[in-house]
């Protein structure tokens, strides 16, 4: 009766049946995957959500790229970035989710492919089942700390291919793009005529903070290939119960004209962005920067917290990671990571992530979430370690 786009099996893993029995039974636990912005204790401005109540959103005018001024928006936080966008090649949708789905509708038929980082965060193989088509892997360079590799993703480049998919940084092995790794991508895309998609919600937190030159600062740093920059205010300023996501788009001039042409109609038949928030947009972004602030204090601190402990540690390391919420710990792979994982919880109380969730390709890998607050973090960290280097 259902179809292939949605999963045949809605069986629990082990893991979350456990969680689940845990919190029924109201059993504390310390969770290392946590990654929602709002349940960290951080401190949200009092008059944040003002802007919600502009009477201008009594009114509607649809447009299907979205409200030009949060359009501008969204260019002066590209600008403030360092990147220049005109606000025309900017469209909204209810988050990066939703941008994904408009950039597959406007560039695939089904059957199609795109190629995916891995390893990576597992949305991408739920994104591109629902859309009917294919999320092919291309694989960072493990020896070379998990970097992008163009090679990689020219090899796996074939007649079915129409996009490469890249997060930067990339969620959870932190990878950033190099300058000359862009163009360099720009140039096969472009012979191919196939687009980047690049995935820069977590642009704002840097981890190893390497800042120089030869980093891009966006995958819009390019020209050649026609070329989309996902971002949205669920990572930029915490807030993602607001549902604003954003896709800014360079490249030949004729390409891009064309595809936002295209793009107008996809959001023609959606409309999905609520007026208050873009009416919002503006203060919404000035306002939440010390949301902002508070996260990149708070990853930064407790990825310090963790490479501090894991030197402690001898059978254990990390990897090192350039930017985002999350960090990798590698241990010796004694046994499955996702029975690690579950045995980690019923002995430790602690939940981290499975590395086979973000496709690792072998074990002894967990990813930990960088947000929760640094109390909780430290000693969660302690108990998992201890785990780890007794193995």
């Amino acid at each position: 009766m259902f179809s292939r786009r949605v999963p045949a099996s809605l069986d629990p893993t082990p893991l979350a049946v456990a969680v689940h029995q845990l919190r029924a039974a109201g059993t504390p636990f310390i969770d290392l995957t946590e990654s929602n912005p709002t349940r960290v204790g951080l401190r949200y401005p009092d008059a944040l959500l003002d802007a919600l109540r502009d009477p201008r959103g009594y009114a509607y005018d649809p447009q299907p790229l979205g409200l030009l001024e949060a359009r501008q928006a969204i260019a002066e936080e590209y600008a403030r970035r360092g990147v220049g966008i005109d606000p025309s090649r900017v469209m909204l949708a209810a988050s990066t989710s939703e941008c994904y789905s408009f950039l597959f509708k406007l560039l695939c038929a089904p059957g199609d492919a795109v190629l995916v980082p891995q390893p990576s965060y597992p949305l991408f193989a739920y994104l591109t089942e629902l859309d009917g088509i294919d999320g092919r892997p291309y694989h960072l360079a493990r020896d070379a700390g998990w970097s992008f590799d163009v090679a990689a993703v020219a090899d796996a480049i074939d007649d079915r291919t129409r996009a490469v998919l890249l997060v930067a940084p990339n969620n959870p092995t932190g990878t950033r793009i190099h300058r000359a790794a862009l163009a360099e991508l720009g140039a096969v895309c472009a012979a191919r005529g196939i687009a980047v998609i690049g995935d820069e919600v977590f642009a704002d937190y840097l981890l190893e903070l390497d800042r120089g030159s030869d980093l891009a600062a966006s995958v819009l740093d390019q020209s050649d290939a026609l070329t989309f920059s996902l971002g949205g205010l669920s990572k930029s300023v915490g807030l993602p119960q607001l549902k604003l996501g954003w896709l800014a788009v360079n490249g030949p001039r004729h390409i891009v004209d064309d595809a936002l042409a295209r793009l107008e109609i996809v959001g023609d038949a959606y409309l999905s962005v609520s007026s208050p928030v873009q009416l919002a947009t503006r203060s919404l972004l000035r306002k939440g920067a010390s949301v902002r602030a508070q996260i990149a204090d708070r990853v930064l601190l407790n990825y310090r917290v963790l490479v501090e402990m894991v030197a402690t540690y001898p059978a254990c390391r990390v990897p090192p990671v350039a930017g985002g919420w999350s960090a990798v710990v590698q241990a010796p792979a004694v046994m499955p990571d996702d029975l690690r994982a579950l045995e980690i919880l019923r002995d430790q109380g602690v939940l981290v992530h499975p590395g086979h969730l973000f496709d690792f390709e072998r074990d002894g890998y967990f990813v930990v979430s960088l947000l929760p607050p640094s109390d909780d973090f430290r000693a969660g960290i302690g108990r998992v370690l201890g785990t780890l280097d007794r193995s």
